[in-house]
């Protein structure tokens, strides 16, 4: 494959991915008897242990011998990042609910890209990764400013989503509500981090050992999130079955073939933009741990404007906070651009001239 194919392929995937993270889980607005607890326990556990093994277990000979050739430390460094990202991901759930999905995906996405897109940059990441420049060099400088760029996004956001909830509601706000939500929303952001980190820090030598059994090179890259995100996914079903085991609602699992399928399409959604994510990171070369996070970050926050504006959370509101949303998008797009121009720089080449990697 050339290296401009290679290239475009990368970019598609991270803001196809991107768009699809932020949008996944769209499928909630159409339940009518499930509960956080229940879609997204059906849901995390379709996107993180069913679809990912199901492709692992058949795509990958002796799978469990390749795993046996990873360093240990690979593993438990992956899954320390994955059980941060876990949190993250309930707090992300009911943030979701309490913010509404415009506000919590400009929150966690821009707190989240700091650290997705700079750490790569100061410690090294595996395989293809290893290789990333430095953070005071020129491609570390222009993505520097990429993120600062987002950061300004999301104070918009943040600003635009507060005074919207203000005005569609004619009821006081409960003391400290809105601050609560905000300060979950936060932390969700910082330790959001950690699920693109757990791939950068895990995909080399788990994708060679994959590969040293004959494994091609999808299986391989779902054989990263099978056992890389092993600690975060326990988090992100656990949670959920804690809660319909202490309000005693397993029960309503099966009330309804509809939502019990939304649930499932949510699970669908959010595997396919972890596959995705990790694909065009590796597409991207030796910047692709930072560049791609950044701009699968920006892709993310779009995908959730979108969803809100059409799902009527903007519906009646005009004026400035409509204004600092438009601002938002704006300041997105002007992040991927520059965060493209970054991935040039740190090949030393043409926009659109990269170097060979080892993806196909």
């Amino acid at each position: 494959m050339s290296s401009k194919i290679t290239y475009a392929s990368g970019l598609l995937a991270l803001v196809s991915g991107g768009l699809l993270s932020g949008s996944a889980v769209w499928p909630m607005k159409l339940m009518k008897r499930y509960q956080f607890e229940h879609w997204w326990f059906i849901g995390m556990l379709t996107a993180l242990f069913v679809v990912p093994w199901t492709f692992t277990l058949l795509g990958c000979p002796n799978v469990m011998k390749a795993y046996g050739e990873v360093p240990l430390r690979s593993l438990v460094t992956a899954n320390l990042w994955s059980v941060g990202w876990g949190v993250a991901n309930v707090l992300c759930g009911l943030c979701y609910l309490r913010l509404g999905m415009a506000l919590t995906a400009a929150i966690i996405t821009g707190l989240g890209s700091v650290v997705s897109v700079l750490l790569p940059l100061i410690v090294k990441g595996s395989g293809v990764f290893k290789e990333a420049g430095n953070l005071n060099s020129p491609a570390g400088l222009t993505l520097l400013c990429g993120v600062g760029v987002m950061l300004t996004a999301v104070v918009c956001a943040s600003l635009a989503g507060a005074r919207r909830d203000r005005l569609k509601t004619s009821e006081a706000p409960h003391p400290g509500a809105f601050a609560g939500a905000l300060l979950m929303a936060l932390v969700a952001g910082i330790l959001s981090a950690g699920m693109g980190l757990s791939f950068v820090y895990g995909q080399g030598p788990i994708i060679e050992a994959m590969k040293r059994q004959g494994a091609a090179e999808i299986p391989a890259n779902f054989a990263v999130w099978s056992a890389g995100l092993l600690g975060g996914s326990l988090v992100s079903v656990l949670y959920p079955a804690w809660l319909m085991s202490r309000r005693r609602t397993w029960h309503l699992l099966t009330a309804s073939k509809s939502d019990f399928l939304l649930a499932i399409l949510i699970g669908l959604n959010g595997c396919a933009a972890a596959f995705l994510m990790g694909f065009g990171m590796r597409m991207l070369g030796t910047l692709g741990a930072s560049v791609g996070l950044g701009i699968q970050s920006a892709s993310w926050m779009l995908g959730g404007q979108i969803v809100g504006f059409f799902s009527g959370e903007w519906r009646g509101v005009s004026g400035p906070p409509r204004t600092k949303m438009y601002l938002a998008v704006a300041c997105l797009i002007a992040a991927i651009l520059i965060m493209m121009v970054g991935n040039s720089l740190g090949n030393g080449a043409a926009l659109f001239h990269i170097p060979h990697t080892d993806a196909p």
